[in-house]
């Protein structure tokens, strides 16, 4: 199963639309994750009608109209793995020990809003995961976001890809 994981897209505010390459990643994708900050509902409509399976959440940019159609957290178990989604986790200082007491019966947490990629196993095991933004690259040097596979169980072939600068 491939699965797409991006987050903090901040369409149209951040670019007008996703890039091209990150199209063709839904469209090879079994499940799209997105971590939330949409700003606009027309992503959320289009991601739906291009995606074979699409889990979601809201961010702290996104407004009723968002609010009302996707969840803070959601949760997915995707062929034995068990999947959590949500915007903000807080603080770098902490996150894997407030990440194991918030969701103890979860093997990857996919996150956002910091715009940094991500990739880290806290101490009870928990795989957390944060594509980083496509659209919007903040004070890294691309935007970026993340590819995996789950496969007999298990999350494997984790990657982070980074898109060419615009112009």
């Amino acid at each position: 199963m491939k699965l797409l994981l991006i987050s903090d897209t901040h369409l149209p505010a951040r670019a007008r639309e996703l890039p091209p390459q990150v199209w063709a990643e839904v469209a090879a994708a079994d499940v799209v994750v997105h971590a939330g900050d949409w700003v606009e509902v027309a992503l959320l409509d289009e991601l739906e009608a291009r995606s074979k399976r699409l889990i979601g959440v809201y961010g702290n940019n996104d407004g009723p109209d968002l609010r009302a159609r996707l969840p803070e957290i959601a949760r997915a178990d995707l062929d034995g793995v068990r999947l959590a989604v949500i915007h903000e986790t807080g603080a770098k200082q902490g996150r894997e020990q407030r990440c194991d007491a918030q969701f103890p019966d979860t093997d990857v947490l996919v996150f956002g809003h910091s715009h940094i990629p991500w990739d880290t196993v806290t101490p009870s095991g928990l795989r957390l995961l944060n594509p980083g933004s496509p659209t919007d690259r903040r004070r890294q040097p691309y935007c970026t976001y993340q590819t995996a596979v789950v496969r007999e169980g298990a999350l494997v072939d984790v990657e982070l890809h980074q898109l060419p600068r615009r112009g």
